[in-house]
């Protein structure tokens, strides 16, 4: 049973569909821990970098969960926005030892709040400070301060320290979500 599957169980969401989105920079390892999350008879065991644009839908017990896998070309980030008015969580994965582009997940993270179709809505967010294992990584601590998460204050947002490859730290992740369930039905 997957993460997701988990989660359903718990929320009592065995008839209705939630719709998480999952949105970084490329190589940040959204796929990694998309493919950690799903039920284990649906993993793959060879993950491949992203080429373009892709959108990969999927279900465990009820949950619908929509994946955007972007290239690091901004010209495919502008296409997040298409999927926001369904989306009633998200989560937003940050590669945690890539000081120079963390810029630029602030600059993306900046524009995803700010979009009309997120921005009066009280969506719980998720971040992962993905690939704790790396020499290079800086803190999940760091990592909040350099994307000033502390300025969000109109949504719940939680962010957890992450080895997707491991899957250190995608349960704590669910576990928040879980606890913060009631925010997904508003």
């Amino acid at each position: 049973m997957g993460l997701f599957d988990k989660l359903a169980g718990w929320l009592g969401l065995k008839k209705k569909e939630v719709h998480v989105l999952c949105l970084g920079l490329d190589n940040s390892g959204k796929t990694t821990i998309i493919n950690k999350l799903k039920p284990s008879n649906a993993q793959t065991q060879d993950i491949v970098p992203t080429i373009g644009f892709s959108i990969e839908k999927f279900k465990t017990s009820s949950l619908s969960f929509t994946v955007f896998d972007m290239s690091g070309q901004g010209r495919y980030r502008n296409l997040w926005e298409h999927y926001y008015k369904e989306g009633q969580a998200i989560i937003f994965v940050i590669d945690s030892s890539d000081k120079l582009r963390m810029v630029v997940a602030k600059e993306e993270l900046d524009t995803l709040l700010n979009h009309p179709d997120i921005k009066h809505r009280r969506l719980p967010i998720l971040f992962f400070a993905n690939k704790m294992d790396l020499r290079d990584a800086i803190s999940s601590v760091k990592v909040s301060q350099l994307l000033s998460l502390e300025n969000i204050k109109d949504k719940p947002w939680h962010i957890c320290a992450s080895d997707a490859l491991k899957g250190e730290g995608l349960q704590e992740g669910v576990d928040w979500l879980q606890g913060i369930s009631y925010l997904l039905f508003l």
